[in-house]
């Protein structure tokens, strides 16, 4: 009885994602001048000194296209930590390099406008916990 109630409740509603009042599927639509025109400064003066790496870009389209649907894409290992994120790589499955390994980065609508660099930490952040610990009693700080 239970799982019958269950199937006939409400649809889940996913939350639509807007950049600058625009949904992901009409940024995609947009052409690169009126995307990079909703940009914030910096990365405006970037595309219009340096344009779009469009070799990434493509690569990583042409991952979500050979993906099946419902499967995730093949993940694409990249050093351009400084590449900002544009909707045609949503969905797309990167490797960006840390320094010292390639950490996974699912691109998803929230990311757009934002380095690939942010999301792949560079450092373990520090977990504070006891003066000393696992040094041993000697460097631990003693008050005099």
């Amino acid at each position: 009885p239970t799982q019958g109630i269950m199937s006939e409740g409400k649809k889940r509603v996913f939350r639509r994602f807007f950049y600058r009042g625009y949904e992901v599927e009409k940024l995609l639509d947009l052409q690169n001048e009126e995307f990079i025109a909703l940009l914030h400064s910096r990365a405006r003066r970037r595309f219009s000194r340096f344009g779009v790496k469009t070799k990434l870009v493509n690569k990583i389209k042409n991952a979500i296209k050979k993906s099946e649907p419902g499967k995730k894409p093949e993940i694409i290992k990249t050093h351009l930590r400084n590449m900002i994120i544009v909707p045609t790589m949503v969905g797309g499955l990167l490797g960006v390099y840390n320094g010292k390994g390639y950490i996974l980065v699912e691109v998803k609508p929230d990311m757009i406008g934002h380095y690939l660099g942010e999301f792949a930490l560079t450092y373990n952040p520090v977990k504070h916990g006891r003066p000393g610990a696992g040094t041993g009693p000697v460097s631990r700080f003693l008050p005099t």
